[in-house]
């Protein structure tokens, strides 16, 4: 294994030679990487984002743009071809169709490659002629992001873990039941290990629904091809001082080793390790309106995640990412346009508040790090309501049926998000497991229907700021 990896860290600084040269003397790539758990909105980011690029008239805050320097922007194919496109065309026709309607969400690995042509800016603006820049945008499920902890941990490790957070959610009583049961078992056959992995994945469909974000392993949720397999057929089991040598126990532990070795480890291999830039979306919104438990957990997952980016922790990743480093990183809270823009900066607050043990790591590590609120694409427009003899800053819009239909039109509010963080995340922290002093309405809005002007992308919130930070300084 350990001559792999050595392999594996020479041919990535082959590959980051050959990048550099390639950038100096042919036209520059930056691969940004977009991840985010479920329901942050990656699809909706990455289709908002290509085609206010493409048509910039929304786009004042990237500076490239303000100035004129942008010439034109097109679509390109993916430089690599066993990794499938991203369906940019049928995800934007969704979002603009007479009756708009969601995409569907992330499940695996795709690219899209944008190229913009851009003139120099300064006194050698007028010498040179326009440069192209390929913007190659690489879409990935952050549940797959989370298994870079397990890299480094062994499978009684893992399952100490794990068993020990799911001892005080409701969710995982069942699957708890069965790996009690599944203890100290000599004799097995392959429909109950496969029960097993059943009734674990069941309980992270449950905790995906409560507002849990640490759903290990990810590819259980996103299982693709592999559905199946024995490298997706395991769970945790307690510990056992001397398992036997063909019981259950250590056929869990031969299972999740191939599961690093064979589906975690690609994945980093493959695609992270190329990446420049790096989006984090986070439904923040989503989790305070779970609850404190919700906000606590996502707390502790975006530090998880963040150990991706730093690769003296895992000496698996150090190897790989020798003479690579991810630059920029920017943590994003979606679903902006669900709260008054009067409350934005407190969401922005929130967001850097929640990933501050994380964002302090990459900062550690030579990374620059950002966090704001957004909204890829604008699905309300605000009003002022009143309440009960006093004023309520609003927003409404179409609500979304059960069923992904387009329901009713509505006004909702929110809510008033706390100016100082720490009283959202001090309770989350203390195991509270509501909120006392208010609470916190979340409504689903279907996409708006749009009417675009020549030149026009989809409407957005601080998109182009977005946009600026993650790649403003390359063009």
């Amino acid at each position: 294994m350990l001559i792999n990896d050595i392999a594996d860290g020479v041919a990535r600084q082959v590959e980051a030679v050959g990048g550099t040269v390639s950038e100096t003397f042919f036209e520059p790539v930056i691969r940004l990487g977009v991840t985010g758990l479920a329901r942050s909105g990656k699809t909706v980011f990455i289709t908002s984002l290509v085609a206010n690029l493409l048509d910039r008239a929304r786009m004042p805050g990237l500076v490239a743009q303000a100035d004129g320097r942008i010439v034109t922007a097109y679509l390109q194919p993916q430089p690599d071809d066993i990794v499938p496109r991203f369906d940019y065309e049928t995800h934007l026709a969704a979002l603009t169709a007479a009756a708009p309607h969601w995409p569907e969400s992330t499940r695996a690995v795709s690219e899209l490659r944008l190229s913009l042509k851009v003139r120099s800016g300064g006194l050698l603006g007028g010498l040179q002629g326009p440069r192209v820049i390929h913007l190659d945008i690489v879409d990935y499920p952050g549940e797959w992001l989370l298994d870079l902890g397990l890299l480094d941990r062994s499978y009684a490790e893992w399952s100490a873990e794990m068993l020990a957070r799911l001892a005080s959610r409701p969710q995982a009583e069942a699957f708890l039941r069965a790996a009690q049961a599944a203890s100290d078992r000599e004799g097995w056959d392959e429909p109950e290990a496969q029960a097993l992995a059943r009734s674990y994945t069941a309980y992270l469909e449950a905790a995906r629904l409560a507002g849990y974000s640490d759903l290990t392993p990810g590819r259980f949720l996103l299982p693709g091809e592999m559905a199946g397999s024995p490298a997706l057929t395991f769970a945790p089991l307690p510990p056992e001082e001397r398992p036997a040598r063909r019981g259950l126990w250590r056929e869990m532990e031969r299972r999740y080793e191939a599961y690093k070795s064979q589906v975690a480890k690609p994945f980093f291999r493959d695609h992270f390790a190329r990446i420049d830039r790096q989006v984090v979306l986070v439904d923040a919104l989503g989790a305070i309106h779970k609850g404190p438990p919700a906000v606590e957990d996502l707390r502790q997952t975006m530090s998880d995640i963040l150990s991706a980016f730093r690769p003296g922790r895992n000496s698996f990743l150090s190897r790989l990412l020798i003479g690579k480093r991810v630059e920029k990183i920017l943590f994003a809270a979606t679903k902006a346009d669900h709260l008054h823009h009067s409350q934005h900066g407190a969401l922005s607050a929130i967001m850097e508040a929640l990933v501050r043990d994380a964002v302090d790591r990459a900062r550690f590590a030579g990374a620059q790090t950002q966090a704001m609120s957004l909204a890829a694409l604008r699905a309300t427009v605000e009003e002022r309501l009143t309440h009960e003899g006093r004023p309520l800053d609003c927003v409404r819009g179409t609500l979304l049926d059960p069923d992904g239909g387009r329901g009713r039109m509505a006004a909702m509010y929110p809510g008033e998000l706390p100016e100082d963080p720490a009283r959202l995340l001090n309770p989350a922290r203390a195991g509270q497991e509501s909120w006392l002093d208010g609470e916190y309405d979340l409504m689903s809005f279907a996409p708006a229907v749009l009417r675009l002007k020549p030149g026009e992308g989809p409407p957005h919130i601080r998109l182009d700021r977005a946009a600026q930070f993650l790649v403003g300084d390359r063009l």
